[in-house]
């Protein structure tokens, strides 16, 4: 599993708050706000849905002199709107204005008293069948499933044909009904969320089932809940006028919009204009509900529309050191990434402070533990960090181009034409309602505008180049007809489909059988050589590196701890973890000792100390090693380690090693230097 799988996302801002637009500073409890300002419609929504709160909760008394129900002047039948009555009167002379207010006051506390039974009834219940499921399960289901079929004023009118009319008793009965519809969205989210790994560590720690459903769980299905309920408050002020156009809601002491529209129908062949009003204003208040459910929507979930879209965001960081390399193809500097700590509105860095190159036609590596941040930090290149996750760096330059500051759209462009990415599981990247052609011959057609008949036939050129065989037949087949092998050479056809100048290859042989993951790092190989493509391969597997790494950047927290030529770090490692890591490599020899290991484990980002974060793994360390480190030069490499000059570490001692590992063909001697080397000078 990948760092990113155990991470959860919305834009973070940088520790100092630097970078942001005006306002977006702020703790956890501001980013839902700073996303839902965002929507300018959800936002309108919202304030007109206030001010009819306040307006006829509050101030109704105040807006108009005139009494809801009686008429100031029997004799003002009909009246057109006037300076006295800026609505007109009705059929009776009263106010419609007036009306439309006190209306307002029913419409909310019809919607407030069916949410509230809903919620009552179908939380509690939905989260007791879906954390226990079972026989009680499916009992209740066919029950729920059953109301729900039934037309909801149907259903209600039956409640009320028992329980008798007016406008309590008719909410109660809508609140009856859509409680089934929190009850299967509260069963559906508890489902997902009871095999969350934080669910299994609360059984662990003790937790009893009611703490765990209450404590753990709900509050994790809650903005699903938040949203469901704005649209049923939509649905129940509708679902009020409907049940008083009928009669069965409020009495006519009572002021009701949909009691309004029955009695305009009534007289509507004198007067047409007493039914607009009221019509108006059920239509206005469900669609505002309707747009601020969206905008809720919106805010909780991955992306926020307009204005700066918050996941891909890469805002501005105070830069540090060396600045970037133009004649890199990717030159990164200060490159960092917070993430909210769980249960808290703290925030951690989950990737400090990276600088790395990559020359034209270049492999580097990026090497490291899961939990290291390899794969957050090259998703920051993509603007694909995942919500709530906020990249920040000091500059992003690739291909002579700045990154940082684009926004979402912006970065869609580079996507997949100017950068392409490998997914370490093929399965999961790949759509399994759409063909492999399809998904492979999409980016052709949206960045470089080819007919079909011409994406197909590129199509076909690809997966021929990545040894599909048969491609003109599998070319309509589907992801589930395809081996791992198979995926992930559709994966790296897609990759490739615009030429990319630069390829992200994230654990590019994971779930592959050792025969097939040597086939696709030759093809990997074969691809960088022959198109000029390079590439940033990420991966914890040494032999990968091996075979196809000119350099290497070895992370650890969060950090880049050593990173230069690749023969120079193997054979001369100047970082006691870089060290570990070839140590712990099964080698071509016989051995009569244990493997050796690392001990421990990389700790959660709260726990790294604020020197050396290898410093409580390490054998080496002392004093110095509790204070901040730099990357700093050490023999033939950077490393961040104080004592890398006193240190004899051992590195790849022979070539039996080295071919242990994944092959010898992409270690050089040290005194060697590759093309790409030579050409580009490298702050790392």
């Amino acid at each position: 599993m990948s760092e990113i799988e155990l991470l959860v996302a919305e834009p973070i801002p940088p520790a100092d708050g630097s970078g942001l637009e005006d306002g977006d500073a702020g703790d956890g409890k501001n980013r839902f706000w700073i996303r839902f300002k965002r929507n300018k419609v959800a936002l309108a929504a919202a304030g007109f849905l206030m001010v009819l709160a306040v307006c006829s909760v509050l101030l109704a008394p105040f807006i108009t002199g005139h009494d809801p129900n009686q008429a100031t002047n029997f004799s003002d039948f009909f009246k057109p709107p006037s300076g006295d009555y800026w609505l007109g009167t009705d059929a009776v002379g009263r106010d419609i204005l007036t009306r439309i207010v006190y209306g307002g006051r029913y419409a909310l506390l019809a919607g407030l008293i069916a949410c509230t039974v809903a919620l009552g009834i179908g939380i509690p219940l939905g989260l007791l069948i879906g954390y226990f499921r079972g026989w009680v399960d499916r009992i209740i289901m066919r029950f729920v499933e059953t109301l729900v079929a039934i037309p909801a004023v149907v259903l209600a009118i039956a409640i009320i044909a028992v329980v008798g009319p007016g406008l309590v008793k008719a909410m109660f009965a809508i609140g009856i009904v859509y409680s089934m519809v929190i009850t299967r969205l509260t069963r559906a989210e508890v489902f997902a969320a009871r095999e969350e790994l934080y669910v299994d560590g609360a059984r662990a720690s003790g937790a009893s089932n009611r703490r765990i459903m209450f404590r753990h769980i709900l509050p994790n299905i809650a903005p699903a809940l938040i949203v469901q309920t704005t649209l049923l408050f939509a649905q129940s002020v509708l679902a009020e006028a409907a049940l008083s156009f009928l009669g069965l809601g409020a009495n006519q002491d009572q002021v009701s919009w949909g009691l309004m529209l029955n009695n305009a129908k009534t007289n509507i062949n004198r007067a047409i204009w007493p039914a607009i009003p009221p019509g108006l204003a059920i239509f206005v208040t469900v669609v505002a509900f309707n747009v601020l459910g969206d905008g809720l929507r919106d805010a909780f979930g991955r992306e926020a529309r307009g204005g700066r879209v918050g996941v891909g965001d890469v805002v501005r960081a105070p830069a540090s050191g060396a600045g970037p390399s133009r004649d890199s193809i990717v030159s990164v500097r200060d490159l960092s990434v917070h993430f909210p700590r769980p249960g808290t509105s703290e925030d951690v860095a989950v990737v400090q402070g990276v600088n790395f190159d990559i020359a034209h036609g270049e492999v580097l590596a990026l090497v490291g533990e899961s939990g290291s941040g390899k794969s957050i930090s090259a998703l920051s290149l993509l603007g694909l960090v995942p919500d709530p996750g906020q990249a920040s760096a000091s500059s992003i330059m690739f291909d002579g181009e700045e990154l940082v500051g684009k926004d979402f759209d912006e970065l869609r462009s580079i996507r997949g034409k100017e950068i392409g990415l490998i997914s370490q599981e093929p399965s999961a990247a790949l759509n399994p309602a759409y063909t492999v052609g399809r998904q492979i011959s999409e980016p052709l057609r949206h960045h470089l505008g080819l007919s079909k008949s011409a994406a197909r036939q590129r199509t076909i050129e690809l997966m021929t180049r990545v040894g599909i065989p048969n491609p003109e037949v599998r070319i309509d087949a589907y992801p589930h007809q395809f081996s791992g092998g198979m995926a992930q050479r559709v994966v790296i056809a897609m990759a490739l489909a615009c030429r990319p100048k630069l390829l992200i290859a994230d654990e590019p042989t994971t779930a592959l059988d050792v025969t097939v993951q040597g086939q696709v790092l030759d093809l990997l190989g074969e691809l960088s050589e022959e198109l000029g493509v390079s590439v940033l391969l990420i991966t914890h597997d040494l032999g990968v590196v091996a075979d196809l790494a000119d350099r290497v950047a070895v992370m650890y927290a969060g950090q880049i701890v050593e990173t230069g030529r690749l023969a120079e770090v193997f054979h001369e490692p100047n970082h006691p973890y870089t060290e570990g890591m070839i140590r712990a490599i099964p080698r071509n020899e016989n051995r009569s000792s244990e493997l050796a290991t690392i001990p421990g484990v990389v700790p959660p980002p709260w726990q790294w100390p604020t020197g050396c974060h290898f410093a409580p793994r390490c054998d080496y360390a002392d004093e110095r090693c509790d204070q901040p480190i730099e990357l700093q030069p050490a023999g033939h490499s950077l490393t961040r380690c104080v004592r890398a000059e006193e240190l004899d570490l051992d590195g790849v001692a022979n070539e039996s090693v080295v071919l242990g590992i994944g092959g010898a063909a992409a270690f050089q001697n040290p005194g060697e230097t590759s093309k790409a080397t030579e050409e580009v000078p490298r702050y790392d």
